[in-house]
């Protein structure tokens, strides 16, 4: 599908006076990493990741039909947007640029959203911006509720189109945000070997996964929960004028030729040394821009050191993972979960904030869920 297939031009306003939608969406856990991109929101490479289940965003879209007299006479000017928004009870005006932006991107695709008074109303199940891609939740969980209005004002678009461009819209708003829409395992840019992938959204991945990576888990230690030191949106720029990002790219599309075989094969040692590996990189990226930033902790660290140890001592499949922050995504199968959790419970959990983590598996995907 191409851009033009997402316009949306035919709508009766005078059917939605007022309603509100909820979807409740989870973030995502990327095994190869999506880090640079050009133009508007394009990927400079693929990216695989596991759909969460534990850790979502849930948001609330009231609307209102807006006044005839109240509505601007062209779509060219962008200042007429008409929205509120509030996160976990408190309104949110430093939110508002973001939301703004992201409705201007998407204006071109769903011309009534300039035609209602919106109330956005969010909260997390776990901290905001401390590395658990708040942002790909939050973002989708919009992008689905504009959509969730379309499918009111257009009942005829399939269920596919519906996904496909709630991918498409949320990834206007946040490049990682297209690959919460569904699960277990997503798929966002386009490469040669994976058929359906495209830049423009988040597709399933195609092929049968093997039982091996079926329920895999993921245990969140939240090494700091504070705000991130660096955005994506600034980490994404960074690699602009990066000495190194045309061999990451590069390395980044192998990698995911790689780990597409692995998941269908299910050799948990091979998908080790590659998610470990991308983590690293992703990181090493940061830590050779200009400016510079190393965003692990000295506690991210010894976590690593012990999910080594442990894994050379017991040979079970534990491996870890790492978003643009300190905190340590912990993957294992779930056979192996019970031994895995004592290990993480006796030895990991200390190493993070107030001893805090989040125990999470992968998930199939976002929910709409009724309003009350």
């Amino acid at each position: 599908m191409t851009e033009s297939d997402f316009i949306f031009n035919n709508f009766k306003i005078s059917t939605l006076p007022s309603g509100s939608v909820t979807w409740k969406t989870p973030s995502n856990i990327a095994l190869v990493k999506y880090w640079g991109k050009e133009g508007n929101q394009i990927p400079k490479n693929t990216s695989i990741s596991f759909t969460l289940s534990a850790c979502f965003t849930q948001t609330t879209l009231e609307y209102r039909e807006r006044q005839p007299d109240k509505l601007i006479s062209t779509s060219l000017n962008h200042q007429d947007y008409n929205f509120d928004i509030y996160f976990e009870g408190e309104k949110k005006d430093d939110f508002k640029p973001k939301i703004q932006k992201f409705f201007e991107r998407i204006e071109k695709y769903v011309p009534f959203i300039k035609h209602y008074q919106f109330v956005i109303k969010s909260e997390n199940s776990f901290p905001h911006s401390s590395g658990i891609a708040s942002s790909a939740s939050g973002m989708s969980a919009l992008a689905l509720c504009i959509m969730s209005i379309e499918k009111m004002l257009n009942p005829t678009i399939t269920n596919a189109y519906f996904n496909k461009k709630a991918s498409f819209l949320a990834r206007l708003g946040s490049g990682s945000a297209c690959r919460s829409i569904e699960g277990a395992l997503i798929v966002w840019g386009a490469h040669p070997e994976i058929e359906g992938s495209s830049n423009l959204y988040g597709i399933k991945f195609p092929y049968k996964i093997h039982d091996n990576f079926k329920n895999y888990q993921d245990t969140i230690l939240l090494v700091d929960k504070g705000e991130k030191q660096v955005s994506s949106t600034v980490g994404h720029q960074l690699m602009l004028n990066h000495p190194f990002a045309a061999q990451r790219f590069q390395q980044a599309q192998q990698n995911s030729s790689k780990i597409s075989k692995i998941l269908q094969t299910g050799n948990l040692k091979e998908f080790i040394a590659l998610v470990e590996s991308e983590a690293l990189t992703l990181h090493a990226m940061m830590m050779t821009s200009n400016p510079y930033f190393i965003l692990m902790k000295p506690n991210t660290l010894k976590i690593i050191d012990k999910i080594w140890q442990f894994r050379a001592e017991t040979g079970l499949n534990i491996c870890f993972t790492l978003d643009a922050g300190a905190n340590v995504h912990v993957l294992y199968p779930e056979k192996e979960k019970e031994k895995i959790n004592n290990f993480i419970i006796k030895e990991l959990a200390p190493f993070c904030q107030e001893n805090h983590y989040i125990c999470d598996s992968i998930g199939q995907g976002a929910i709409q869920t009724p309003n009350t």
